[in-house]
This record gives C-alpha cells, structure tokens and sequence, in this order.
C-alpha cells in the first residue's frame, strides 16, 4: 500500500486541510493520507496549542466520513524533538510493506535542504506537493510562489500536483473564535461541534 503522509499541528483542523488531503489521496500516486498528528513540544509552549489527544480527536473526527484519509499518532510516540526522517524509519519498520511518500506545500519544498537528513528523505521517499500562495510586495497582495525558482524541482522523486490553492489558515479561525466570530463554515461539522462543546480557543 502506498501512503501519503501529510505532517501537521491541525490546532485545529478545517477544510482546507481536508481539501489538499483528499486531493492527494485522488490525484496523486497513492492509496491513503495519513494525517499525522505532530505532537506537542514542550520546550515551545503555547497557550493557544491544544492538547495533543484533543487535536488526535478532531482529525478523527473530521476524517471519519473518508475511507482514503486517516488519523496518525505516530510522532506521539517517539523522542522530540520530531524529525521527519526518523518518523520515516519507525514506520518503514513497522510496515515494512507500505511504501510512504510526504505530502507538503510549495513553502516547504523550499526548506527541504534544512531538513535533518533530507538527502536520505529524497533517496527514499516520494514527495507530492501542493501549490500555496505567497504575500509579496508593498501591496500586501497574494501570489503564487515561484514554482520554477523551487530547489528540488526537477528531482525526480519530487511531483508538483495541481492541487486546489486553499489559503485556510488555523490561526485566522483561533483567533476569530477568541473574537466572538462564526467561523464555521471553515471547519468539518464535527470538528466545529467538538470546539463549541469543549469551549476551545476562547481563551
């Protein structure tokens, strides 16, 4: 089986996440996305990251309802600080006969030579990435990154998808909730009632 892994804090999780996931799970060469849950450091705290079994629960939540998506714990139960290519290693150990693929943004293809051992990444891993846009110029206008200027483009283990551009973003919807605001339709049903329920992120 080929899995998709798409690394995140989902503090909390919306559509958009659920858009790009389902999109990979489609459209790109695999059979499941696994959302992995990244797991809290405690050397950066912040108030406004919810527990990390509370974050697991509104990615099942938001998940349920999708065959091909599903919620990953992995990251809770190795050493932090996380580093993807040991999250990679534990789990090409554990099933040793799943084939795992990352699925990331245009900004972290960018990065990807700061990554710990990244040459190994690209050795043996495929990575699927989505477009994102960029806020550039005095203007403040959005516009999409430089696909062409991308490090990495034409590595042949690197395949750009003409995924939906879903500008979501989980601290837009954290902070109009502390505001008063209805941010419900960016966020799965479920996920929402579980926010409201639980009064999270209004402090």
């Amino acid at each position: 089986m080929k899995i998709g892994l798409y690394f995140g804090t989902f503090n909390p999780i919306h559509i958009g996440h659920l858009i790009i996931a389902n999109h990979m799970a489609e459209h790109a060469n695999i059979d499941q996305v696994w959302m992995v849950v990244t797991p809290h450091n405690p050397l950066k705290k912040k108030n406004t990251l919810l527990d990390d079994y509370h974050r697991l629960q509104m990615v099942y939540l938001a998940t349920e309802d999708f065959p091909k998506i599903k919620p990953s714990d992995i990251e809770f139960k190795l050493s932090q600080p996380n580093y993807t290519i040991n999250t990679l290693v534990h789990l090409q150990e554990k099933y040793p006969n799943y084939e795992f693929s990352l699925i990331m943004g245009e900004d972290n293809l960018r990065s990807l030579y700061k990554w710990k051992n990244y040459e190994a990444i690209l050795a043996h891993h495929e990575i699927y990435v989505y477009p994102r846009l960029e806020t550039k110029g005095q203007t403040g206008e959005a516009i999409s990154l430089e696909v062409e200027n991308l490090t990495f483009k034409n590595h042949p283990k690197i395949h750009l998808i003409d995924a939906p551009v879903v500008e979501i973003s989980s601290t837009f919807i954290r902070d109009n909730i502390k505001k008063g605001k209805n941010v419900q339709p960016l966020l799965p049903a479920k996920v929402w009632e579980c926010i409201d329920h639980n009064n999270f992120y209004k402090k």
